[in-house]
């Protein structure tokens, strides 16, 4: 699996890297709904999410689906996935693979084009894409506002994101990226928890936790 998409996060899989775009370019109505979400995010403190990833081969050669829970506070995040435990402090982070016992450490990209599980519930779209508003459909008794975003660089791999947003709670509820090779990964929140009590230690990785875990530093 890739390392970060989110994940709304979302949530792990894909990351984005920051693209200059032209003004004006994108749908007003969409950049309406987009700030209201991204308004909304940053007056948490905390954000617990519980997702499912659904994984679509090309052609339906795979087919997977996996549960996962995001946590978020301020810059800081950690992802859990069945196997897998993607973890940052905003200076260093670590990706954990459980079944080979390892986990690599790197340092956290400062620049404002990397892309983080809390800057995709901000305004990441206003420089990677351009967006427009699909109209609204319902889902689960939920309204969603369906967003359709295309990246500014057409040589990314990644070629349509859309994102739907749950009017009413002004949240992103689900996101499908497609990618030029037929591969689609659909991020589905089935809870959002804001405002709990998020201790900093959950943001770094204790290897007395993991005992014979190998260390790949890569700093």
């Amino acid at each position: 699996m890739k390392k970060f998409v989110l994940t709304g996060m979302l949530l792990s899989g894909i990351i984005f890297s920051g693209m200059a775009q032209s003004k004006g370019a994108s749908d007003p109505k969409a950049k309406t709904v987009l700030d209201g979400v991204s308004n909304k995010f940053k007056s948490l403190k905390t954000v617990v999410a519980n997702f499912i990833l659904k994984v679509e081969g090309a052609n339906n050669s795979v087919t997977d689906s996996k549960k996962g829970t995001v946590y978020l506070k301020g810059a800081k995040y950690k992802v859990t996935l069945p196997g897998q435990e993607i973890i940052s402090d905003n200076k260093t982070s670590w990706t954990y693979a459980k079944d080979v016992n390892e986990v690599t450490v790197n340092n956290v990209d400062q620049s404002s084009s990397a892309m983080t599980p809390a800057k995709l519930f901000t305004n990441f779209y206003d420089k990677d894409y351009l967006y427009k508003l699909n109209g609204e459909t319902t889902e689960k008794g939920k309204v969603l506002q369906n967003i359709e975003l295309t990246p500014t660089d057409k040589s990314k791999n990644v070629f349509k994101v859309i994102v739907s947003i749950d009017k009413k709670n002004q949240s992103i509820a689900k996101m499908k990226v497609f990618e030029k090779n037929g591969n689609h990964y659909t991020y589905e929140i089935t809870n959002f928890t804001p405002n709990t009590n998020l201790s900093d230690a959950l943001f770094s990785f204790d290897a007395k936790k993991y005992p014979g875990v190998e260390v790949v530093d890569l700093r």
